[in-house]
């Protein structure tokens, strides 16, 4: 397969897998442990990565929720953790995840073997969320390993999404509530933005300039490293049942 349909057939188990770990039961219990809820030790964790930044700051690395939750997550939170002490601990939440999960699974090595590659060649320029958590160091485990890889590799695409709406000038609120109305509330907006149809075909550019972007540096992989890095991106959505 070339490289862009090695990114459009990893998208979705990435992105499932990727995401798993958030409210998983004991993710919540690593929070709670030190004074955070749910979505103050997502917002922490999560925003974390950027350092002990204004609240502005890590609504833009954000996108798509209202600066107003934002800014109230991170603002109580700041007072119980520091940003950087929070994003480690969520890091370490993801470990534990994978390593709970994976163990049983096969082929990490080279799915790791592949994501890394990737990894190392992203120019990171205007993708600040991805950049701070591809910073971190790497568990020495393969199904932590694996399972951080996948993390940061569905903030990669998210980081490269966001740029791409921006880049069609399309209002990050209005895409939200394009591709997931139900949960407009969620992410602090009071009524969903109303998107015209030039709004759904900039979402649908966008989702093609992202996808062509990412293939740019999936190009760095041979034909083995494509296939390790699809199969094992299956295999982990198949394993965490997303």
């Amino acid at each position: 397969m070339d490289a862009l349909e090695l990114v459009t057939r990893t998208a979705t188990p990435i992105n499932g897998a990727g995401a798993a770990y958030y409210f998983d039961g004991a993710t919540l219990a690593a929070g709670e442990s030190l004074g955070l809820d749910a979505f103050h030790f997502y917002c922490m964790g999560r925003g974390g990565v950027l350092g002990d930044v204004e609240p502005a700051v890590v609504a833009s690395a954000f996108g798509y929720f209202h600066p107003t939750v934002v800014k109230q997550l991170w603002t109580e939170g700041r007072a119980i953790i520091a940003p950087r002490d929070a994003a480690k601990a969520y890091l370490a939440a993801a470990d534990a995840f994978g390593r709970s999960k994976l163990a049983d699974v096969d082929g990490l090595d080279a799915f790791n073997d592949a994501a890394e590659a990737i990894i190392a060649h992203v120019d990171g320029s205007a993708l600040a969320l991805y950049a701070g958590i591809a910073a971190e160091p790497l568990p020495a485990d393969a199904p932590a390993r694996a399972y951080r890889n996948a993390v940061t590799l569905r903030e990669l695409r998210g980081s490269v999404h966001l740029l791409a709406i921006v880049a069609e000038g399309l209002h990050p609120a209005t895409a939200h509530a394009i591709r997931r109305p139900d949960d407009v509330a969620m992410f602090g907006h009071e009524q969903a933005p109303v998107a015209s149809s030039a709004d759904e075909a900039a979402l649908q550019a966008a989702d093609v300039r992202t996808d062509e972007l990412l293939a740019a540096w999936f190009e760095v992989l041979d034909d083995k490293q494509r296939t390790a890095l699809a199969d094992g991106a299956d295999a982990i959505a198949s394993a965490l049942g997303v």
